[in-house]
C-alpha cells in the first residue's frame, strides 16, 4: 500500500529532528562476562558493540519527551497540533503513552495516540501523519518513535540478549509544498500476518526470534519497499544519496545496500554503538548523522524498515538543513 504524502502540490515536510538515550551503557565486554558469548561472536553476526539501557527510573515516555523537545527546540518554531508515538514498548497496556508525552510537552488538549508496527512504527507514524496533514487536521505534527527493547528477552538468552537496546527519536512535520527539502514522498507500506511467529513476544522477558526467516524477510521486504518508493517518488535507486535502514544489525543493511545497488559509503549506520532501537532506529540515525555530518542538505534519502508483525516500509526526501546541536537533559544523548 502507498499511503499518500502529497495532496495538490502540499505535503508534510521534516523541520526538526531530535534524539535520546539512555545514559548507561552495556558493552559486549559487559554481557560476556556472564552470559556464554563472545565479543567476536556479537560482532561478527552483528555489528554492535555496546547498546544503551535505560534502568527502572527512565521510561518510554520519559525518552521520547526527551527526544521530542529536542526536535521541537532545534527545528523551526511551528505549532504542533498533533502528537503520534510509535512503540512497541509502552509503559502501561493503558492509557496511552502519546497523550502523556503531549502533556509533559505542554500540548495538552491536542490529538495524540500511539501506533504499534514493531520496528517499522516510524514509517507506519510517519504516514498517519503526513494524513493528518492532508487532510487538514492539524497543520503541524510531532512524530515520535521510542522504545525500551532491551526488557523484551530472557535475560539469559545469549542469542537475542545482545541485539537490543533502548531509546527514542523525534521528527516535527509541518504542511509544506511538495518541492521543498524535507518534503516526504510517497510511503509505501506492507504487512504479512502469516509471519506473525517469526518475532514475537508475549511478555517482558520471552520474546522469540527465527533469526534466519526473519533477516531472509527483511532484506527482501526493506530491498522491495526502496525500490517501490524511489520509483513512486520518480527517483532511480541510483539516485539515492544516503539508505538510512532500520538498524536491525550490520549484516541485514549490508544486504539490503548490496541488493539495490547502493555503495556502502552511502548507507548510514549506528547500530554498532546503540543495537536495535526499534521504532527509534530510523529518527535516532537520523538525528545522529544530521548531527556529525553524514547527511547534509540536499542528500537524497531514502528510509526503509522491516519489524514484526511482520510490518515494513519505506519513503524518501531530500534532507533539509537541519543540524540537532542540543543535548536533552536526564536522557543522554546519541553521540
Amino acid at each position: 500500500m502507498t499511503a499518500a504524502s502529497e495532496v495538490a502540490g502540499r505535503a508534510a515536510v521534516v523541520c526538526g529532528v531530535g534524539a535520546a538515550l539512555p545514559p548507561h551503557i552495556v558493552t559486549n565486554a559487559d554481557l560476556t562476562a556472564r552470559l556464554d558469548t563472545t565479543d567476536e561472536w556479537i560482532r561478527s553476526r552483528t555489528g554492535i558493540t555496546q547498546r544503551h539501557v535505560a534502568g527502572v527510573d527512565l521510561s518510554t515516555t520519559d525518552l521520547a519527551v526527551h527526544a521530542a523537545a529536542q526536535a521541537l527546540a532545534d527545528g523551526e518554531p511551528v505549532t504542533v497540533e498533533a502528537v503520534v508515538v510509535a512503540t512497541t514498548t509502552p509503559d502501561r497496556c493503558c492509557p496511552a503513552t502519546a497523550p502523556a508525552v503531549a502533556t509533559r510537552l505542554g500540548l495538552t488538549g491536542v490529538p495524540a495516540h500511539d501506533l504499534a508496527a514493531g520496528c517499522t512504527g516510524f514509517l507506519y507514524a510517519l504516514a498517519t501523519a503526513a494524513g493528518l496533514i492532508a487532510a487538514d487536521t492539524a497543520q503541524a505534527v510531532l512524530v515520535v518513535g521510542a522504545d525500551r527493547l532491551a526488557t523484551l528477552p530472557d535475560p539469559e538468552d545469549r542469542t537475542t540478549v545482545p541485539l537490543f537496546g533502548d531509546g527514542a527519536g523525534a521528527v516535527v512535520l509541518r504542511r509544506g509544498g511538495a518541492d521543498e527539502a524535507g518534503a516526504l514522498g510517497p510511503v509505501v507500506l506492507g504487512s504479512d500476518g502469516t509471519g506473525a511467529d517469526l518475532i514475537r513476544a508475549p511478555r517482558p522477558g520471552a520474546l522469540y526470534m527465527d533469526g534466519a526467516e526473519v533477516f531472509r524477510h527483511a532484506v527482501d521486504r526493506m530491498s522491495t519497499a526502496s525500490r517501490q518508493a524511489a520509483s513512486a517518488a520518480g527517483w532511480n535507486v541510483t539516485d539515492i544519496d544516503r539508505l538510512i535502514p532500520h538498524q536491525a544489525n550490520s549484516r541485514i543493511t549490508s544486504f539490503v545496500a548490496r541488493q539495490l545497488g547502493i555503495p556502502d559509503d552511502r548507507r548510514l549506520g549506528n547500530v554498532g554503538d546503540v543495537g536495535n532501537t526499534g521504532a527509534a532506529s530510523l529518527p535516532l540515525l537520523l538525528a545522529r548523522s544530521a548531527a556529525d555530518g553524514r547527511l547534509e542538505p540536499g542528500h537524497r534519502t531514502l528510509l526503509t524498515a522491516f519489524g514484526a508483525g511482520l510490518t515494513w516500509g519505506a519513503t524518501t526526501l531530500t534532507w533539509p538543513g537541519l543540524s540537532p546541536t542540543r543535548r536533552p537533559e536526564g536522557a543522554g544523548h546519541d553521540r
